[in-house]
């Protein structure tokens, strides 16, 4: 049975975004004002800038991960579908910290605009006193995430070689946990200061130190190699964080 939706019902869901994007709009722009007095307070060249910088990051970390679904591909069926399954839940599960990291990333920029630098100082400072006082969560996390996952993963196949992988796996997707956390809220607070270029450095020299032992790791240890790979990027990205 095809999966693909109706031409009809993309177009109903395409509508719907745009009809929420144009709700959005107009509210927004009953709370600020959203043009400026002229062009040059546009400051396109400051835009351009910072956007490359962000796009290299992005490309970095798409990169690894879209190496490691490569690597696990060339596993096999089997060790591919595995990955995806614990791969969309190490995901899912660590972005319940991006909460946080946004909310911090929101108010230092607004501080910093402000030119309240003392602000953005206690704000920074409170956001990481929250991620270190409340660093149980990211433990508790991991004990939810592999217990559900080693009894859940019913849930996604009954191919008991498939599961068999995905509970080794569970070890790696529970235990970065704690790890991610660091990694996305230190990204939240350096981001919200405008510290684009050291982040852009730091993550291709991340990016090219993990790629380096996703090849390495995956060619010695097959499936848990993989995983051994992402835990050194996702440490790596915490340990530039928190050297800034």
């Amino acid at each position: 049975m095809s999966t693909t939706l109706p031409l009809s019902s993309m177009s109903l869901l395409s509508a719907i975004l745009y009809l929420n994007s144009l709700i959005l709009l107009c509210k927004l722009m009953t709370k600020v004002d959203l043009l400026p007095p002229s062009v040059k307070d546009l400051q396109f060249n400051r835009f351009f800038k910072n956007g490359f910088l962000l796009l290299a990051r992005v490309i970095a970390v798409t990169f690894c991960v879209t190496l490691a679904t490569s690597l696990a591909a060339r596993l096999g069926a089997t060790p591919m579908a595995a990955f995806q399954i614990c791969l969309q839940v190490w995901i899912t599960s660590s972005l319940l910290f991006d909460g946080l990291a946004i909310a911090g990333q929101v108010i230092i920029a607004c501080a910093f605009a402000e030119k309240d630098y003392e602000k953005a100082k206690v704000v920074a400072t409170r956001v990481l006193q929250v991620l270190f006082c409340r660093w149980d969560l990211g433990l508790r996390l991991a004990v939810v995430v592999g217990l559900r996952l080693q009894f859940g993963s019913g849930i996604f196949t009954k191919d008991k070689n498939v599961v068999h992988l995905i509970s080794i796996g569970i070890p790696f997707v529970a235990a970065t946990q704690p790890i991610n956390s660091l990694a996305f809220v230190f990204d939240g607070v350096n981001f919200g200061a405008s510290d684009f270029i050291y982040f852009a450095y730091s993550m291709g020299l991340v990016s090219v130190v993990s790629i380096t032992s996703l090849f390495l790791l995956w060619k010695s240890h097959g499936f848990v190699g993989i995983w051994f790979g992402l835990t050194i990027f996702m440490g790596l990205r915490a340990f530039s964080g928190i050297l800034r």
